[in-house]
């Protein structure tokens, strides 16, 4: 009887070390502007932290750390960059320039500074994942075509992961009237809790995948 518990306990030890270690918790910081921050949202009703949710209810043990400052460039981004990695963080999502559009400033230099923005997290080691924008057609045609491929360009040249346009879960509806009344604040350029919900549903699984290469 005392042999068959012995052998008991050191089958039981033998299986407790071949299982797998939990993954460790991850730490991941969203570089962004007011669409990142939150703005006109209660708390707990943002892109952080309903990202967050999402990644917790897919099995994804991720503090997921706010940056988004309400009309921030990617200029400030670029002189924040340093601060954001400051402390231990292992992947950035980067979701900037749309304030950069709004005020007409030539994609080249948006395009510069995002790059300034991927070279410190990479030179860290730091996964990205890139969020890109689309530009309306009223900037016109040449402003559109050189600000749309600022953001796979940039994912091409660095290996990055891209998610083309923050905006996606929402611009999949035809009806754009309907999800402009439906998922947009007043104001019509930043989305309301039920708009950033559908936002978080289209991202999150390139989300997941910034976490794998953030465990690698």
């Amino acid at each position: 009887m005392r042999a068959f518990r012995k052998l008991t306990g050191v089958v039981a030890m033998s299986l407790m070390l071949a299982a797998p270690a939990p993954a460790a918790p991850l730490t991941i910081a969203a570089l962004g502007d007011s669409l990142t921050q939150g703005y006109g949202l209660p708390a707990g009703q943002g892109f952080v932290p309903q990202m967050e949710a999402w990644l917790a209810d897919h099995g994804a043990k991720v503090t997921l750390i706010n940056a988004g400052v309400s009309g921030d460039t990617t200029a400030g981004g670029l002189s924040r960059v340093d601060w954001t990695l400051s402390e231990p963080v292992d992947g950035m999502i980067v979701a900037l320039g749309g304030n950069d559009m709004l005020r007409g400033i030539d994609p080249a230099v948006t395009r510069a500074n995002l790059e300034g923005i991927v070279n410190a997290a990479q030179d860290k080691g730091v996964a990205v994942l890139l969020v890109g924008l689309s530009a309306p057609g009223n900037y016109g045609p040449d402003y559109k075509r050189d600000f749309d491929a600022i953001f796979p360009a940039l994912a091409q040249k660095h290996d990055i992961l891209l998610f083309p346009d923050f905006m996606a879960g929402l611009s999949r509806h035809t009806d754009m009237r309907g999800a402009a009344r439906d998922y947009m604040q007043p104001d019509g350029i930043h989305p309301n809790a039920r708009g950033v919900e559908l936002i978080v549903e289209a991202m999150g699984p390139k989300v997941l995948e910034l976490v794998e290469r953030a465990r690698q």
